[in-house]
């Protein structure tokens, strides 16, 4: 485990491009259970697995682009259509034995319970984008809730590579409501998360295409829209609906989805003591800026 940050960009992707990035405890019992049922399990069942491990879904991804060159004409941009390039039988024997987070933290109970708080946000933000790019008749669906499943792949490598440094950064926040989080971790780290992702995607070679969908800096883009939307309602909502940005957040997305509040709040199935407060509430922020504001 890393008790200091390392030294600069390179040096922390040099380090997670050569650790053996551990998946989620369900993910290795799912895959598994459809290991011993291979005469009957199809791709699409196998990317419904890895669809909700954010780790897992990396791997995949990462792997598949060493094809690049040799088989693949163009990016794989999406699980299932890695899993139908690699075949169902190469795929369980490339990825029959993986470390899972849950044995990687085992003596580190804070970590653990902060990651899996983290995963359980990704899982949601990558439900609410599938949700929203299926109404607004998005070109490829998939595309769009995996970009959200990954947006914030970086922090989930920290928490399970350098524990202490991730409580670090939490802490600062608790203690300051006013902190963003970029300020936080170049406090912490001496660099922002979102930097370090995008270096990762570069050297994991991952699609251009979701690389895209991933950076923040494309928001004027629909489907980055889309993406980064959900995934800021799967923040602000993560300890309930009281959050003071979630006016701000449905306010964007109604724009995004052209909806009525009423019908929004039904939808997200938000407790009714919420919902009335939420439909009466108005955005803080007014104009474009709007739909691209985010907790980073």
């Amino acid at each position: 485990m890393l008790k200091k940050p390392l030294l600069d960009l390179e040096s922390w992707v040099s380090f997670f491009s050569n650790a053996e990035l551990p998946i989620l405890r369900q993910t290795a019992r799912r895959l598994d259970e459809a290991r011993q049922q291979i005469d009957k399990v199809s791709g699409r069942d196998i990317a419904n697995i890895v669809l909700l491990d954010p780790l897992m879904a990396v791997r995949v991804l990462a792997y598949i682009q060493t094809f690049h060159g040799k088989h693949l004409r163009s990016d794989i941009t999406t699980i299932a259509n890695a899993v139908m390039m690699l075949g169902i039988e190469p795929f369980f024997k490339k990825f029959e034995v993986s470390v899972t987070i849950e044995a990687r933290l085992k003596n580190e109970p804070q970590a653990l319970l902060g990651v899996l708080q983290v995963i359980r946000r990704a899982q949601r933000a990558s439900r609410y984008a599938h949700d929203w790019a299926f109404d607004r008749h998005d070109m490829n669906i998939e595309e769009v809730a995996l970009a959200a499943l990954l947006h914030d792949l970086a922090e989930i490598l920290l928490w399970c590579f350098a524990p202490a440094l991730a409580i670090e950064i939490r802490d600062l926040q608790l203690a300051d409501q006013t902190l963003r989080s970029s300020a936080a971790q170049e406090k912490v780290l001496g660099l922002r998360l979102a930097d370090l992702q995008m270096a990762l995607c570069s050297a994991w070679h991952l699609p251009e295409l979701l690389n895209t969908l991933i950076d923040d800096a494309n928001a004027h883009l629909p489907r980055v829209q889309n993406v980064i939307l959900a995934v800021d309602l799967a923040r602000h909502s993560a300890h309930g609906w009281q959050d003071q940005a979630l006016p701000d957040d449905l306010s964007a997305i109604e724009k995004l989805l052209h909806c009525r509040r009423e019908s929004l709040l039904e939808r997200l199935e938000i407790p009714t003591e919420f919902s009335e407060m939420l439909a009466a509430c108005p955005p803080r922020i007014h104009g474009d800026v709007l739909s691209v504001k985010h907790a980073q």
